[in-house]
C-alpha cells in the first residue's frame, strides 16, 4: 500500500514558525512509516546468492532488494491546478438548451447568451451577438439550427429575414406553428420596409417620430448607394430627406418606394428648386425605378400585404428566388426584408426573446450607410432583447467591402471583431493569419481549427474557451432535418448495394434473335457482329 500525503505551507507564517511547522511535518512522516519485515515474513522467497543481486544478471533477471524512493513533488497551488487529468473546466452551467459536448471536460456544454449576458461570474459576457465563422461542410449552419430550435422550448422566438438558399424553410415547416413568408416567385407578398412599426414602450411621441424617420431614411440611404457604389452628395441626400417628407405628408404618414420614386420625379421637374435639388433627385431616382418598374418590382414598392406573426415559435422570409438574379439583387432584397423585420421586432413591448439568423452576414455590410445600420442594430440588440448570429464562411468575406484600406472595409473588420461571442468551426491554412490578425486568436487556437471535424467548433463566450462537439447530441431527426448537402451527390459515388439482374432481364436489353452455338467451335467460328438492330 502506498500513501501520498501533500502539506500546504502558510505564506504569512514566520521563519520560526516554518521550522517549527517542518518538524511537525517530519515527526509526523516518520510516525506513519510502516514497520520492517523479513522476507519470510513477506513470503517472498531467498536469494539464490548473498547480495543486492539474484541468480545473475546473464540469466535474465536480478533481484533488487534495494528500497523504492520517489522523490515528492512540490509546486505550487497554482501550478497544480494546471494538471489537466486531475483538473476539469466548469463550463458554463446548466441553464439554457444543450448544444453539444465539451470535449475537454467530457460533459454537456449548455449555453444560451442571455443567461451567459446576465451571468455576473467572471464566465459571463457583454454582448447577446454571435459571430459563426468557419469554412464550407464544417458544421456552422446545423449547428446554428441545432441552437435556435432547441431554444423554441425556453420562450426564444427565431426570425431570419432572408433566407438565400431556401434551407431554413424546411425547417420551418417541420416545427408546430412555422411561419414561412416567400418572395418572388410569383407570390405576390410585398413587403413594406417603410413601415412604420409598433410604437416603441417608454418613448414619446418626439422620440418615437425620430426614430421611426431615422430608420426611414437609413434603409432609403442605404439601398441607393449600394447602388451607386458611392457615398450620396449632400444635394442628394437633402433631395431624397425632402422627397420622403412630401411622400409622408400625402400618404397620411404611410409612405412607400413607389410613393418617394414619384416625388423625386416631381422634384426632380422643378426648374426653380432651392439649391439645386432637382439635379440631386436624378441619381436617387433612378436607383429606385429598378425596385418599382424594374427586375425587383412587385417586391417591396408598395404596402406589405403579409403581417409579422409575433406568436409563431419561427418566421423564415423565403428570398432563394431572388438570389438567382445577381449579387446586387440579393444585397438591396437582404436590406429591405431586414429593414421590414427590423421594425417589427424592435419593441420592447412585446417581451420576447429573439434569435435573428443573418445568413450571408457580409451582404449586410456592403456600403458605409449598411455599415452604420448594421453597427447600430448590433448595439441595440441588448436592449431589445435580440441575439444577431452572423454567418460568415471566412475573414476574406469582408473584402468585398469597399477597397482595401477604406473606411467601409476597416469598419467592417471593426464590427465583426467587436461581437464577442464567436464559434469558430474549420477553417482552411488561409485562413490562419486573418484569424490571429482580425479575430487576435491564439496561434494554438488557429492551428486547432484546422484541424477540426465536422460538427465540432470553438466556442468563445466571454474571457473563456470551449471545444464543442455538437454532432455528438444531435438526434437523427434533427441531423436529417439539419442536413444541407443532400444536393450533392456525384456521379462516381459508390453504392453500397449491388444490385442482382436476371437473365430475362438482359435478354429484354440485349435482344438475340438469331441462334448461337455456344460451344467451343462456335465461338472459334464466329464472325464479327453487325451493330444493326432488327426491327
Amino acid at each position: 500500500m502506498v500513501r501520498h500525503a501533500a502539506s500546504f505551507t502558510p505564506v504569512e507564517l514566520s521563519r520560526r514558525e516554518k521550522r517549527d511547522l517542518q518538524r511537525e511535518i517530519n515527526r509526523t512522516r516518520q510516525d506513519q512509516k510502516p514497520t520492517r519485515t523479513s522476507r519470510r515474513d513477506r513470503g517472498l522467497p531467498e536469494a539464490a546468492v548473498p547480495g543486492p543481486f539474484g541468480p545473475g544478471l546473464v540469466r535474465g533477471g536480478y533481484w533488487n532488494l534495494a528500497k523504492a524512493w520517489i522523490p515528492p513533488h512540490q509546486a505550487t497551488s497554482q501550478h497544480i491546478a494546471g494538471i489537466y487529468p486531475f483538473v476539469a473546466d466548469s463550463g458554463l452551467g446548466h441553464r439554457g438548451p444543450i448544444l453539444g459536448v465539451d470535449l475537454n471536460a467530457d460533459a454537456l456544454w449548455h449555453f444560451s447568451p442571455w443567461e451567459a449576458y446576465v451571468d455576473s461570474s467572471e464566465r459571463g459576457t457583454f454582448s447577446t451577438n454571435i459571430l459563426v465563422l468557419g469554412a464550407y461542410r464544417g458544421g456552422k449552419s446545423a449547428t446554428v439550427k441545432t441552437l435556435v430550435t432547441r431554444s423554441i422550448a425556453f420562450g426564444h422566438q427565431v426570425v431570419v429575414p432572408s433566407d438565400p438558399k431556401g434551407e431554413w424553410v424546411a425547417v420551418a415547416e417541420a416545427i408546430p406553428g412555422g411561419r414561412v413568408i416567400r418572395l418572388g416567385g410569383g407570390t405576390g407578398t410585398r413587403l413594406n420596409p417603410l413601415d412604420r412599426g409598433p410604437r416603441r414602450t417608454g418613448a414619446t411621441d418626439e422620440q418615437h417620430e425620430q426614430m421611426v424617420k431615422q430608420r426611414r431614411i437609413g434603409t432609403l440611404i442605404a439601398l441607393i448607394e449600394m447602388t451607386l457604389g458611392a457615398r450620396l452628395s449632400a444635394v442628394e441626400h437633402a433631395a431624397l430627406l425632402d422627397a420622403l417628407d412630401r411622400c409622408i405628408l400625402r400618404t397620411d404618414d404611410h409612405p412607400t418606394l413607389r410613393g418617394v420614386f414619384e416625388e423625386l420625379g416631381e422634384i426632380a421637374g422643378e426648374t426653380d428648386a432651392a439649391f439645386h435639388a432637382a439635379e440631386g433627385a436624378i441619381q436617387p431616382r433612378f436607383v429606385l425605378r429598378r425596385l418599382v418598374e424594374g427586375d425587383l418590382s412587385g417586391l417591396f414598392e408598395d404596402e406589405s400585404t403579409v403581417e409579422f406573426d409575433q406568436e409563431a415559435p419561427i418566421v423564415v422570409t423565403d428570398t432563394s428566388e431572388l438570389f438567382a438574379r445577381g449579387d446586387l439583387a440579393a444585397q438591396l432584397t437582404q436590406v429591405c426584408s431586414t429593414a421590414w423585420i427590423q421594425a417589427v421586432i424592435s419593441d420592447r413591448a412585446a417581451h420576447r426573446t429573439r434569435y435573428v439568423v443573418r445568413e450571408e452576414g457580409w451582404r449586410d455590410m456592403t456600403s458605409l450607410s449598411s455599415l452604420q445600420m448594421f453597427q447600430q442594430w448590433l448595439k441595440l440588440s441588448r436592449h431589445y432583447g435580440i441575439s444577431n448570429i452572423v454567418i460568415l464562411h471566412k475573414m476574406g468575406d469582408l473584402d468585398a467591402v469597399g477597397d482595401e484600406g477604406s473606411l467601409e472595409r476597416s469598419l467592417a473588420y471593426s464590427i465583426v471583431g467587436d461581437i464577442e461571442n464567436k464559434f469558430i468551426f474549420r477553417v482552411n491554412s488561409q485562413e490562419q493569419a486573418a484569424l490571429r490578425a482580425r479575430l487576435n486568436l491564439p496561434a494554438p487556437h488557429v492551428e486547432m481549427a484546422r484541424h477540426l471535424r465536422k460538427g465540432e467548433f470553438l466556442a468563445y463566450v466571454g474571457q473563456y474557451s470551449y471545444l464543442v462537439d455538437c454532432f455528438a447530441t444531435s438526434t437523427e431527426w434533427e441531423y436529417e432535418l439539419f442536413a444541407t448537402d443532400d444536393a450533392l451527390a456525384p456521379a462516381d459515388r459508390e453504392e453500397t448495394d449491388v444490385r442482382a439482374i436476371d437473365a430475362a432481364t438482359l435478354d429484354t436489353l440485349w435482344p438475340e434473335t438469331r441462334e448461337i452455338d455456344t460451344g467451343i467451335e462456335g465461338w472459334l467460328t464466329a464472325g464479327p457482329r453487325e451493330n444493326t438492330e432488327e426491327q
